[in-house]
């Protein structure tokens, strides 16, 4: 068939091609007709003809060349017609009647054009919409078909005409254009869009903080804040129902949550304005989730957005959309020094339960393990001892940061590490269903040191101080991060001096001077912004416990070599912005993680400087970024924005394949677009 129609294309080419010469040639002769008279006129020859022909002779010339034109005009386009026709008539015969029907019921329109793109027949639906197209170059009335041209015949692609949109496809053996009317289909489509479900909770942070002793309608800071509430609810289209104190649930369209987007959920920045003058600030955590029919669905996946906002320090909106990646939004304060008793009381009562119902316990820290991370796991280990549970720290020297490494093999004998240690490969072959995995002082299951483990783990806890990110570790039987603490160590002290056990769970000197240091080392020993009141409650219970601090200060304590690396990569400081600095190390040089780490936390002790970023390579194919802040600027956003995570004051990012001047450039391209934010954010507030 597909032979027979191009043929057909190619007779009827034929047939117009000779209509149009036979017309040509007509017009031409004429055109010699009149210019030779013209010149016989002009120079008189024959002798006596200028005289002999009259303003009549010429009229009547004239209006016999006209009368001529508009015959063969005419002729021609009766030549034309039957041709159409013809086409018509045998395209009909080839399609058929009631095929043509169907497809003008189906809103589907043909177009068949010859070998150079012009059109020889459509039907009839372009006539009824307006567009007439026979003889026109249809690549030059839409020229994003020419891809088509070249793509293979199950290709398809979207155009607009009069106000319609078509999904065309082409077959070439055929040269038919098939055009398939869709606009109903977008609208609808549009429509259940914008009209899809969206589910979500917002939380006031610090409620409790806020009300004090005083009731809920006598306060004006939390009127205020409930009022802002539901103005940005009403603005919003979005359906708000209180069910707690503290805690509302939202109901919307996706339309709405476009809006929101957009908006940059400025009610974040209104709340917190609410609070300018206040003892303590007022922020709000919002989880939403769309993109699933299943409203009970969506239930959950808001439910696991507040949680995620909530760990991450609050103050920040989360968006899930089903099978994609979590959007963040806000985040611009420190998370609020938590001071529930009883809350450590009963998290770490749940801890000993669930360690008391398993048959063994492997705990793990992060690639790279530093002190804390190491502090986190001996006080996960104190407290299966005290339930005699059998328990067994992760532990791989190559995996482990040098200053950590040395404090760990240097703390115990030879005897005491081989009953208390394994390798990564041989905690996944003590993994047994009853056996429980706990992470420390990480909770993206990439950078957990025994993550083989770990994915063979039927039930698992998170503890760690770091702000959630959107990798996680899957469906824990517990989960505590709490980003206003200061450190892993601070929380595992915490839980053991806080637990109801009888007697108390007990730390041996050892346990709790590394501790201590993993608490020197993401304190910068007290002195930065994570340090509050709990960080000096947990060290003193370290110390009743018999802390050695002079120790735990010798654990941090530079070689030469090291001393030597730090102070050159110091020497390469550099002020891109005012109050913020960066360090780069040679890219030939192979720097440990705690040093970058040391390094940041030495710049922050200038004056003047707010956030600072030390670039390093840690590896043959890694390049790393240490970022530290004093809660002026989110140092966790930015190295977000990088790939990587953290919590407000002190974060990091690290990169494959990647040399430092490249990273360089990422950091300062980072940082251009995260200032210019928050230069928008601050204009806003005034506003």
């Amino acid at each position: 068939m597909a032979n027979q129609n191009q043929k057909k294309n190619q007779s009827i080419t034929a047939a117009l091609h000779r209509g149009r010469v036979a017309t040509f040639a007509a017009l031409f002769i004429e055109i010699l007709l009149l210019g030779g008279s013209i010149l016989l006129y002009y120079f008189d020859w024959p002798k006596g003809f200028h005289d002999a022909m009259k303003v009549e002779y010429w009229f009547i010339a004239f209006s016999a060349v006209i009368v001529a034109n508009l015959l063969i005009l005419w002729v021609s386009q009766l030549s034309v017609g039957r041709i159409r026709q013809k086409n018509d008539v045998e395209a009909a015969s080839v399609i058929g009647g009631d095929i043509q029907e169907a497809y003008k019921f189906g809103q589907i329109g043909l177009v068949v054009t010859d070998d150079n793109d012009v059109v020889m027949w459509t039907n009839a639906i372009f006539k009824e919409r307006g567009l007439d197209l026979l003889d026109m170059n249809i690549l030059e009335w839409q020229p994003d078909l020419k891809d088509l041209k070249s793509a293979p015949s199950s290709s398809q692609i979207k155009i607009e005409a009069n106000a319609r949109a078509y999904s065309v496809k082409y077959l070439s053996d055929a040269h038919l254009f098939i055009f398939r009317d869709c606009t109903d289909y977008e609208s609808l489509f549009n429509y259940s869009k914008e009209q899809a479900p969206v589910i979500g909770i917002l939380m006031m942070d610090n409620y409790s903080d806020i009300a004090g002793n005083a009731e809920d309608d006598n306060n004006d800071v939390i009127t205020k804040v409930r009022g802002l509430i539901f103005d940005y609810a009403k603005q919003f289209g979005v359906l708000l129902r209180r069910f707690r104190s503290d805690s509302y649930f939202l109901v919307a369209n996706y339309a709405s949550l476009e809006k929101m987007e957009a908006d940059g959920f400025s009610i974040l920045e209104k709340t917190r304005a609410i609070g300018k003058g206040e003892n303590v600030i007022p922020t709000l955590s919002i989880g939403l989730a769309h993109g699933f029919p299943d409203v009970s669905k969506l239930s959950d996946m808001a439910s696991n957005a507040i949680d995620i906002a909530m760990s991450r320090g609050g103050d920040q909106a989360v968006v899930s959309k089903y099978g994609e990646d979590l959007c963040f939004y806000g985040g611009k304060t420190a998370a609020i020094e938590n001071m529930g008793r009883v809350q450590f009381r009963s998290v770490a009562d749940s801890i000993i339960g669930i360690v008391r119902s398993s048959s063994g316990v492997i705990v793990s820290g992060h690639l790279d393990m530093d002190m804390d991370a190491l502090g986190g796991c001996l006080g996960v280990k104190a407290i299966c001892d005290y339930c005699k549970v059998p328990c067994k720290i992760v532990f791989d020297p190559k995996l482990t940061e040098k200053k950590t490494r040395y404090a760990f093999t240097g703390s115990f004998s030879k005897a005491e590490l081989e009953d208390m240690a394994v390798t990564p490969k041989e905690a996944v072959d003590l993994m047994r269903p009853s056996t429980l995995f706990v992470v420390v002082d990480v909770s993206v299951p990439s950078r957990v040191m025994g993550q083989k483990a770990l994915e063979r783990s039927a039930k698992t806890i998170v503890i760690d101080h770091h702000r959630r990110g959107e990798q996680f570790v899957e469906s824990p039987v517990l989960n505590y991060v709490d980003p206003s603490a200061s450190s892993t160590s601070e929380i595992m002290a915490e839980f053991i001096h806080y637990a109801t056990a009888n007697p108390r769970i007990e730390l041996s000197p050892t346990y709790a001077t590394l501790m201590l240091s993993g608490m020197f080392l993401d304190t910068n020993f007290f002195k930065s912004k994570s340090t509050g009141i709990r960080s000096f409650e947990a060290a003193e219970i370290l110390k009743e416990f018999g802390a050695d601090n002079q120790k735990a200060d010798d654990f941090l304590k530079d070689e030469y070599e090291e001393y030597a690396l730090v102070t050159n990569i110091v020497s390469t400081l550099r002020t891109p912005y005012t109050g913020v600095v960066y360090c780069v190390s040679d890219d030939k040089d192979i720097v440990e993680q705690a040093s970058l780490s040391k390094v940041a936390n030495q710049l922050m002790q200038l004056k003047g400087i707010s956030a600072c970023f030390v670039i390093g390579r840690t590896g043959a194919n890694e390049t790393r970024i240490s970022a530290r802040s004093d809660g002026s600027i989110n140092v966790q956003l930015l190295c977000e924005k990088l790939g990587g995570g953290g919590h407000f004051g002190a974060a990091a990012a690290s990169f494959r394949d990647a040399s430092v001047s490249v990273v360089e450039g990422k950091l300062l391209d980072t940082l251009d677009t995260y200032l210019n934010e928050a230069k928008s954010d601050l204009k806003g507030e005034k506003e």
